[in-house]
C-alpha cells in the first residue's frame, strides 16, 4: 500500500520520471540534466521564402469561384427521347439522351466553362471567358431545353446539348465575356 501511494504522490518524481523517460516528447516532470532517447529521424523543414514577409498580393488569383449553373442535360430530354425510343428508328437518340443524362455535367462558374463527361467523369473540358468570341443558342422542344454553341477565339466550336435555362447561361456567358448581349438563335425550334 504505501509503494503504490508513493508512484501517485506528486512529491516522488522518480517513478513519474521512468514512466515519463520512455516519451518521445519532453516533460515537465523531467528533471534538470537528463536527456531522452529519441532514435526517431529528425525531419527539417525547407522554407523557400520567410515566413515573417508577406507574399506578393499584386499577382493573387481568386481562391473561390461562384457557380452560376451546375448541373446535367434537361429531364425533358431524356423524357421525350425515352417516349419515342419505343419505335426502333429513334433507338440510337434515346441512348444518346439517356448516355447525356447520366454522364454529362455543365458548370458555369464566374471564371471559367467546365463540361464534365465521361463514365466517371474523367474527361474534363475548361475554358475561361476570355477566349469566347462568339455564342449562338438552338433552341429545342419548345423553347424548355437548348444547345449553346460556343466558339472559341481559335476557331474550336464547343456544342453544349440540351442544356436547361440555356437563354440565360448564353446570356451570362456573353457578359461575361464582355460582349454585347444579343444572342444568335439559329436553327428552326423542335427536337
Amino acid at each position: 500500500m504505501a509503494s503504490s501511494s508513493s508512484i501517485l504522490s506528486p512529491t516522488t518524481t522518480t517513478s513519474i520520471v521512468h514512466l515519463s523517460s520512455k516519451l518521445p516528447f519532453p516533460c515537465a516532470t523531467k528533471p534538470a540534466g537528463t536527456t531522452f532517447n529519441n532514435n526517431r529521424p529528425l525531419t527539417r523543414l525547407h522554407v523557400s521564402t520567410p515566413t515573417n514577409k508577406p507574399a506578393n498580393t499584386s499577382a493573387k488569383k481568386p481562391t473561390s469561384e461562384t457557380v452560376f449553373f451546375d448541373g446535367g442535360a434537361h429531364y425533358g430530354d431524356l423524357a421525350a427521347n425515352l417516349v419515342l425510343g419505343f419505335t426502333l428508328l429513334w433507338l440510337p437518340l434515346t441512348l444518346a439522351a439517356v448516355f447525356r443524362a447520366f454522364f454529362l455535367r455543365y458548370r458555369f462558374t464566374d471564371l471559367r466553362v467546365t463540361v464534365i463527361s465521361g463514365l466517371t467523369g474523367q474527361d474534363r473540358s475548361d475554358f475561361s471567358y476570355k477566349v469566347i468570341k462568339d455564342v449562338q443558342v438552338v433552341p429545342r422542344f419548345i423553347g424548355e431545353w437548348g444547345d449553346i454553341i460556343i466558339t472559341l477565339r481559335d476557331g474550336t466550336k464547343v456544342d453544349l446539348r440540351s442544356v436547361p435555362k440555356f437563354r440565360e447561361i448564353a446570356k451570362y456567358c456573353l457578359s461575361m465575356a464582355d460582349k454585347p448581349a444579343v444572342l444568335k438563335e439559329t436553327g428552326t425550334k423542335g427536337f
